[in-house]
Formats: structure tokens, C-alpha cells, sequence
């Protein structure tokens, strides 16, 4: 039984039932007075039609005016009379001196009645008595003298107080019946309306719903997921706090359009249309995000999307160190290779004994790959960006490109913002690299690091095509290229390391913005890109100042970027 009524269709029902019952029951009991008084002034008013009638008859009239009692036996006759005909209790008729001309007992004619003449003001009074005769509907009428207005008495007529319940109760069943009909039909109706809201809810009850929601909030805010829930119209129903932070959305966005809350930016056209979205990757200001838009229909028709937002700033960060570090195994691997093919040259010009050869080859191999791991470790001091570099180097002499240390680079061995230098410059180096691609020997790429107490200035330059005009307002939009156009990189690709990807610059953008920094672009002889980035503090880190001690650009061996 617990159990029935705790049931969301039960529960509605029986409230439903309580306040129809309530309603009708109260409606029914006022009806039922106002009926009753009703009836009660209807009587009143027709004792006060029987007793004008009485009154204007000439034998009362001439009755009273005589002042004998010699016409009381006729009133009476006619009182008799008149109370059989009309179903009336008493009729009265009563001199100015208080004295009775007629009454139902024959033994109270001739006296006197206790109170006052109340119709000597010729008005007609109607109340309900409570006399001899019971209760009554009384109506009391003045007795003119034939033409003039000299009142000579009154007429008191009664009907009893039984014969307007009588009516009262006669016309109750009607009103009972439709009462009965419209409590069947509100039954009816709170019955269907229990069974459509029980299908509105899914068929789940009070507390059901309430540990759904419950759980809703909990799970929605817990995540570390973004999460927002828009409606056919756009508006947002459902966001929890984690989509509030990646999207920087203003507190009260619930129940405002997507439109409205975003600015237009390319992660708002992919979560406001109307397609869907698969790990697409999207860069701004506060980091790497990872987009899914899955519309949602039911019953054929379509009710909004729900979209997800992943932070993958950490896990980019935490890539671009390892892509940094496989560039440096992967440079040490080729310089072991290479550097066994020129022993065994060397061995062999030694074995021929043409040792003249073999000095002057040892000699061209100290002037080029020696001189830039001499420049690197006069210049950087940074173990992890020594790395980079050299791995850069490694893959710059595999596609034929110079990679360049400028003369101005300084860079101390715990440089301030490491890890948003290691993003910088490995995505500049990599975007320079792609630049060069199509462009004729010779190819060359330059990198400049200068670290100063009050920022850090990195510029990456290349002889490559420059940057078009047209496209330098775009360059550092997330999934634009020029190579392949606007889009956006599914995760995948962005794993396999496909290049024109459109996400390297963006990247160091949103990096460099998120610091405080700059990014500007110049298109002279190729493309130069600058990053300043200011110093957390203002102060510069022990050993960030080395002295130059090489005073010319050293170009790697067939090196590029």
C-alpha cells in the first residue's frame, strides 16, 4: 500500500479527487443557503402579494374603519378562506389599538398583540417570525382607509418554514445529480492527466525523479568534461561549471543563446551548427580543446545537441616535450650513423695511407657539425632547448634545409617560461619548415633566442614564399592553413603529426596571449615571425646571461627546419 501511493499517477489522482471533492462539497453547501435564502425571500414575497390582496378588499377595509367587532366573524371567514386557498399558516388583521380581527385560533380574536404596529408607516415589512404558529415567512401589509393614505391597520400573513424546505429539498437531487456528473467528469479528466503526465516522466516516480536529478548534478558538475545542453531554439538548458571555465562563459548563461554568450571565433561556428562534430580540435586563448557536437532527435523530430569540451592543454604541452625529445634521440641516432660512415672513410683513406685526405676530411667535418654544437653550447644553456634544436638540426639536414643559430641568441640554463618556450619555438621551427617545402636550394631557416631581464624574444625566419597578404589576418586562426584551407584537425591527425594541420601557429598564439606576450609576422625576403613574451617577476633567472663568444651565423650541415 506504501508503495501504490508513493506512485507519481496515484498521488496525482487522489489530490486530484481531494480537491474536486473539496471544491464541489463547498460549492454544493453554499449553493444549497443560497437556495435557502433564496426561497425564503420568494416566500416572503408572496406572503406579501397574499396579504396586499387581503388588505384591499372593501370588507376589511370597512371593518377596521367601523372600529366594531361586529365584522370579525366575516374577516375571519375570509382569513379561513384565504389561508386554505393560498396554503398560507395565519392571516392577521390588526386594528391601530393593537386588537386582532382575525387569527387561525379563534380564542386570540379581539386581543391584543404584544408588539407594535409596524406597518403604521404604510410600508410593507417582510422577516421571518417565529411565533405561535411556528416559523414562518412573514410579510406585513398596511391597511389603507379606501382612497386616502390613513393607515387603519395591518394585514400579517405567515407561511411556514417547512414548506420552503419542502421546495429546498425537492430541488436538491437535480442540483445533487449534476453535481454526482461533474464530479465523475473531473475524476475522468484528473485520471487522464495522471496517465499523461506518467508518460511525461518516462514512467518514473517522485523520488526517481529527484535522485535523477540529483545524480545529474553531481555527475555533470564532477566531470572533468565540458558539458552544454542547447535547446531547438539555441538556448542553453544544461552547463556545468568545467564548460563555464574552458568556454570563459558569464555566470547567468543558462537560459541565453549560444550565439550570445560566445564571440565569434571558429569553436562557436562548430558547437552552433548543425552537423556533427567529432574530436575536432580547437585553440584559444586558454588552451588546446577537444569539440564533439552530437545532435539529438527524437520521434523523428530535433531536440538540440549536446556538446563536450576537453582540456587537452596539458597533454599538447606534455607532447610538444615529447616530440622534443624524440627529435634529440632521433639526432643522435643519425649523428651515430653518420658518424660511423665517416670513421669507415677515414679508416679507409688511413689504410691506403693517403693520410693527407684523411686530415683534410676531418677538417671539413670539425667546420660543420662541431661549429653548431659549438654555437648551441655557447649561446643556449638550456639542456631541453639544446635538445630541440639539435633535433630540429638533425631533421633540417634530412630535408635539405640550413637551420641557422643567429649571432644575437642568449638563453640562459633555467630560462624563464620553459615549457611555453619549448611550444614557441618547436611549432615556428616546424611551420617554417612546411614553409619551405616547395621553395628552390638554397633553403634556409634562422632561429633567434634573446633572453633579457625584462622578456624573452624569440624570432624564427625563413627564405621561403613569405606569407600572402590576404592571409595574414587569418594565420593564427585555429584550423586555417594555407596550405589546405580552413578547418579543423580531427584528434588523429593531430597525434600523427600531420603537417599544414593549421594548429602549430595558432598554438603559439594562444601560448604567447595566454602569457601576456606578442606575436607579430613580417613577409621580406620569406616570413619572420617575432614572440615576445614578458618576464614573470621582472627578474632575470641565475645564468640567464652568457656571453657570445661566436660572432657568425653557423649553418648546419644541409640542415633546414
Amino acid at each position: 500500500m506504501r508503495r501504490r501511493i508513493r506512485r507519481l499517477s496515484t498521488l496525482i489522482l487522489l489530490a486530484q479527487v481531494a480537491i474536486l471533492s473539496a471544491s464541489l462539497l463547498i460549492g454544493f453547501v453554499l449553493f444549497a443557503v443560497t437556495a435557502r435564502a433564496n426561497l425564503t425571500s420568494d416566500y416572503q414575497d408572496r406572503a406579501a402579494d397574499i396579504a396586499q390582496t387581503f388588505a384591499e378588499m372593501p370588507a376589511v377595509q370597512n371593518c377596521l374603519s367601523s372600529g366594531g367587532s361586529v365584522c370579525d366573524d366575516d374577516v375571519q371567514q375570509l382569513a379561513t378562506a384565504t389561508e386554505k386557498r393560498t396554503g398560507a399558516a395565519y392571516v392577521v388583521v390588526i386594528d391601530m389599538d393593537r386588537v386582532r380581527h382575525s387569527h387561525p385560533n379563534p380564542a386570540l380574536i379581539g386581543k391584543k398583540v404584544s408588539e407594535d404596529v409596524v406597518a403604521r408607516d404604510g410600508k410593507v415589512h417582510r422577516a421571518t417570525d417565529v411565533g405561535s404558529t411556528g416559523t414562518t415567512a412573514n410579510a406585513r401589509v398596511p391597511v389603507f382607509e379606501g382612497a386616502t393614505d390613513t393607515v387603519i391597520g395591518e394585514v400579517s400573513v405567515g407561511i411556514r418554514e417547512s414548506s420552503v424546505a419542502a421546495e429546498l429539498l425537492g430541488q436538491l437531487p437535480i442540483y445533487a445529480t449534476w453535481i454526482v456528473l461533474a464530479f465523475a467528469i473531473g475524476t475522468a479528466v484528473s485520471f487522464g492527466l495522471a496517465a499523461l503526465l506518467k508518460r511525461r516522466t518516462f514512467g518514473l516516480e517522485l523520488d526517481e525523479i529527484a535522485r535523477l536529478l540529483q545524480e545529474r548534478e553531481a555527475t555533470l558538475h564532477g566531470i572533468r568534461e565540458g558539458v552544454i545542453a542547447i535547446d531547438p531554439a539555441g538556448r542553453i538548458t544544461v552547463v556545468n561549471d568545467e564548460a563555464q571555465r574552458l568556454l570563459n562563459l558569464p555566470e547567468g548563461a543558462r537560459g541565453r543563446r549560444l550565439d550570445d554568450v560566445l564571440v565569434a571565433s571558429p569553436i562557436r561556428d562548430a558547437l552552433t551548427g548543425t552537423t556533427e562534430v567529432k574530436d575536432a580540435i580547437a585553440v584559444t586563448d586558454a588552451g588546446v580543446l577537444v569539440l564533439n557536437r552530437m545532435p539529438v532527435t527524437l520521434a523523428g523530430r530535433p531536440h538540440g545537441a549536446v556538446l563536450t569540451l576537453q582540456d587537452r592543454t596539458e597533454v599538447t604541452g606534455l607532447t610538444q616535450e615529447l616530440d622534443g625529445e624524440r627529435s634529440f634521440a632521433e639526432s643522435i641516432r643519425a649523428q651515430q650513423h653518420e658518424f660511423s660512415n665517416r670513421m669507415h672513410a677515414v679508416a679507409g683513406l688511413l689504410e691506403l695511407g693517403r693520410t693527407d685526405e684523411a686530415l683534410q676530411y676531418l677538417d671539413e667535418i670539425r667546420g660543420t657539425s662541431a661549429d653548431l654544437d659549438r654555437t648551441l653550447r655557447t649561446h643556449v644553456g638550456a639542456p631541453m632547448i639544446v635538445g630541440l634544436l639539435l633535433g630540429k638540426a638533425a631533421e633540417a639536414n634530412e630535408r635539405g634545409i640550413d637551420l641557422v643559430i643567429a649571432p644575437e641568441t642568449d638563453l640562459g640554463s633555467a630560462p624563464d617560461r620553459l615549457q611555453a618556450l619549448v611550444t614557441i619555438l618547436g611549432n615556428l621551427i616546424d611551420n617554417a619548415f612546411d614553409a619551405l617545402a616547395d621553395s628552390p636550394a638554397p633553403r634556409r631557416v634562422t632561429v633567434a633566442i634573446a633572453e633579457t631581464p625584462e622578456a624573452l624574444t624569440v624570432r624564427v625566419a625563413d627564405n621561403g614564399p613569405g606569407v600572402p597578404d590576404d592571409s595574414v589576418p587569418r594565420i593564427f586562426e585555429s584550423g586555417y592553413t594555407t596550405k589546405r584551407g580552413s578547418r579543423f584537425l580531427s584528434a588523429g591527425a593531430a597525434t600523427k603529426g600531420a603537417r599544414h594541420s593549421g594548429l602549430g601557429l595558432s598554438l603559439v598564439h594562444s601560448t604567447a596571449s595566454r602569457l601576456g606576450g606578442t606575436v607579430t609576422v613580417a613577409s621580406d625576403d620569406g616570413a619572420a615571425f617575432t614572440v615576445v613574451i614578458p618576464r614573470s617577476g621582472g627578474r632575470p633567472d641565475p645564468g640567464s646571461s652568457r656571453s657570445a663568444r661566436s660572432t657568425t651565423e653557423s649553418p648546419t650541415q644541409g640542415g633546414s627546419r
